[in-house]
């Protein structure tokens, strides 16, 4: 039988995906289980399919810096996690370019699958990091589904993250770990991040007066480096390396970052399998 399932995001001046996160996880879970954080009564609600039933929740703008807000940012997702656990079955809490798909090798949707699995404290899928191949592919088309238009990843740790709970937790920043708790990267979830996917419209978040005032510049051009990682590497096959990075990423760890997974420091690239594509 299938659970209830929550979804919940917070999104400031986003121009891309929030639309997009919206129709991913409103048609895997149903629009009224969306919580959507609107940070700053200058944000405007999207007008796209199934926005009228999203439950927004709009909060005063309080600027800090980056790893602060992060802070913050998970300390709100979580307590409002922990009172839809009143609620729902199960939880998942994602940034608003973050999309947890099921593999379709399943034959199964994503709520069914996330139904399915046995008592736990949280899942995790494996971090996809997919940004654009600036020799093989061109600018995003945003009315399209971007899976396809781009057909490579950076099999990342930092979005291996624990992002499904399946009862009330704590969030570290970022919601890269669970604080207390360890992990479990699921065989058959992805997590796909999409904040670098068009070099134009990523690049120009460096822009962001919003950012730049409370220090992302550094990260921002940090992050940058996926389009050169990703340009410049020889991809593996995915279904040739995903139960390879599972493992890697789980068994090394540092001892001090016992609840997050390991990274990868050769800097994998894949290429995405076909069936994923229209996905997202």
């Amino acid at each position: 039988m299938a659970k209830k399932i929550a979804a919940i995001t917070t999104v400031r001046n986003d121009a891309l995906f929030l639309s997009k996160w919206i129709s991913h996880y409103g048609e895997a879970f149903g629009y009224r289980c969306l919580f959507v954080i609107l940070d700053g009564y200058d944000q405007e609600r999207p007008d796209c399919k199934g926005s009228d039933e999203v439950n927004f929740i709009q909060l005063p703008f309080v600027p800090h810096e980056r790893v602060l807000a992060d802070k913050r940012r998970a300390r709100i997702m979580s307590e409002i996690a922990a009172g839809l656990f009143q609620v729902f079955d199960i939880v998942t809490v994602t940034d608003v370019d973050e999309f947890l798909v099921v593999d379709p090798n399943t034959g199964q949707n994503l709520q069914d699958y996330l139904s399915s699995l046995g008592a736990r404290t949280s899942v995790s899928g494996l971090g996809m990091d997919v940004g654009q191949h600036l020799i093989e592919e061109g600018p995003i088309d945003v009315s399209k589904p971007m899976l396809g238009q781009r057909k490579y990843a950076h099999l990342s740790a930092r979005y291996t993250k624990p992002s499904t709970a399946f009862r009330r937790v704590n969030w570290g920043s970022g919601m890269h770990r669970i604080k207390g708790h360890g992990f479990s990267i699921d065989p058959n979830l992805f997590l796909f991040h999409f904040g670098m996917v068009d070099y134009e419209r990523s690049t120009g978040k460096t822009l962001d007066k919003d950012r730049l005032a409370t220090g992302w510049g550094d990260h921002l051009k940090r992050r940058e480096m996926l389009f050169k990682i990703i340009s410049e590497n020889t991809p593996r096959e995915g279904d040739d390396y995903f139960e390879t990075a599972r493992r890697r990423q789980f068994w090394q760890r540092p001892f001090y970052a016992w609840n997050k997974p390991g990274m990868l420091k050769d800097q994998p690239v894949v290429k995405i399998p076909e069936r994923f594509f229209s996905l997202v």
